[in-house]
């Protein structure tokens, strides 16, 4: 299980089914799995369509995932005081606002305008993964400032999903979820002895019943897992997510890029394209590059002495363009945002992972020439770390 924990490899798995899904959508077996994906499961008020039982449910589990990582950074992570979390928030809301300003700038008057929160996203697995690959010799400063920046960006992306995609919610069904969640999170601070295991059993009851709460209330079920992530006891939490990593590592993300990928390339022209397209293709690499560095730069004026030139414009352009690979949040996004356009949603979906791929490309070169003049200049190396913030919980869990 320790290669699947591996950022190298979860970054390649993801990348790998993205490919494999968009091979295979524009093939001859395409069409049928199109209409795998579109089948429905269950039957009743548990009916759900294989491609929302992978994006609303077993994403869930990876937003779990992202909920205890943030809950952690600001209990005792990177982000457990304004001095700590200030600069890479700056950057980190910098970050979301260019982009989608530029994007709101590429598509005015042509009424694709909702896609705007596409290009705001960081794929904080991938981002990791790059760094890993080819951050050999880094200080270990920069991967703590990504994964500060990649978690704030997390929060922002959960905040626009529960605001900007819910529509006309169950007020009710909500009320009742906020009573499962309490129920689960004290539940959770009593896991120890004998009752493990009964009490375990009753909690996978009650966030399954906390899911179809906000799956049925109209709310995005994905904020369901977040709900739980950030209730669920410190300790107990790390051993989950632990035990959770290599599944959303190994199977839910790639099985997700798997299926959001499943998009017929357009046999049209550049011109023919959606201006959706060329802003989220546009916007996801340019915007991230330019609203991270200057907002890096503006918020290292928050730092006094010393530490106010700890992270150079380099290595904030770097950061920058680790930002843009937008990748898992962004399709989602996309998901989101064109659920009844088709035809614009598998533009965007290409925009995606073309975007993201520009900037895989010019983070690994930014990465590899800052990776090199660090090692030229401190020879014994800095270790850029390993493992998320999910297993280094996990592990203190232990």
């Amino acid at each position: 299980m320790s290669i699947i924990r591996s950022e190298r490899t979860a970054a390649g798995l993801l990348l790998g089914a993205a490919a494999l899904g968009l091979l295979l959508a524009n093939t001859p077996v395409g069409p049928t799995l199109v209409d795998i994906q579109h089948a429905y499961l269950g039957g009743g008020f548990l009916k759900i369509s294989v491609g929302h039982a992978i994006s609303d449910g077993l994403l869930a589990i990876f937003f779990f995932i992202v909920a205890v990582e943030l809950k952690h950074e600001l209990v005792a992570g990177e982000l457990n005081s304004v001095q700590k979390a200030i600069h890479p928030a700056i950057a980190a809301v910098a970050g979301v606002i260019v982009p989608a300003g530029l994007y709101l700038a590429l598509t005015v008057g042509s009424g694709v305008q909702q896609g705007w929160p596409i290009p705001t996203a960081t794929d904080i697995a991938f981002a990791l993964g790059v760094l890993a690959v080819f951050g050999r010799g880094l200080p270990n400063r920069l991967r703590v400032f990504l994964l500060a920046l990649a978690v704030l960006d997390d929060l922002i992306a959960i905040l626009i999903i529960a605001v900007f995609f819910t529509t006309d919610p169950n007020l009710w069904e909500l009320a009742l979820a906020a009573v499962t969640v309490v129920l689960f999170g004290a539940l959770s601070r009593m896991l120890r002895g004998r009752l493990r295991w009964p009490l375990g059993v009753l909690m996978v009851l009650l966030a399954a019943l906390t899911w179809w709460l906000v799956y049925d209330s109209g709310v995005h079920a994905t904020i369901a897992g977040v709900a739980l992530g950030l209730a669920m006891a410190r300790q107990p939490a790390g051993r989950v997510t632990h035990a959770l990593e290599p599944w959303s590592n190994g199977v839910i993300l790639p099985l997700f890029a798997f299926s959001a990928a499943l998009v017929v390339i357009p046999q049209v022209s550049p011109s023919q394209l959606s201006p959706a397209f060329w802003a989220i293709l546009i916007a996801l690499p340019v915007g991230k590059v330019v609203g991270i560095t200057l907002g890096g730069w503006l918020g290292s004026f928050t730092k006094k002495g010393p530490e106010r030139g700890r992270i150079s414009v380099f290595g904030l352009l770097t950061i920058s363009a680790l930002g843009g690979i937008g990748f898992t949040v962004s399709l989602l996004m996309n998901e989101l945002a064109f659920a009844g356009a088709e035809e614009v949603r598998a533009e965007g979906t290409l925009a995606v992972l073309l975007g993201s791929a520009v900037s895989i490309v010019l983070a690994a070169i930014l990465v590899s020439l800052l990776a090199r003049r660090n090692r030229r200049l401190h020879p014994h190396p800095h270790p850029t770390g390993h493992g998320t913030a999910a297993a280094e919980v996990g592990a203190a869990g232990h």
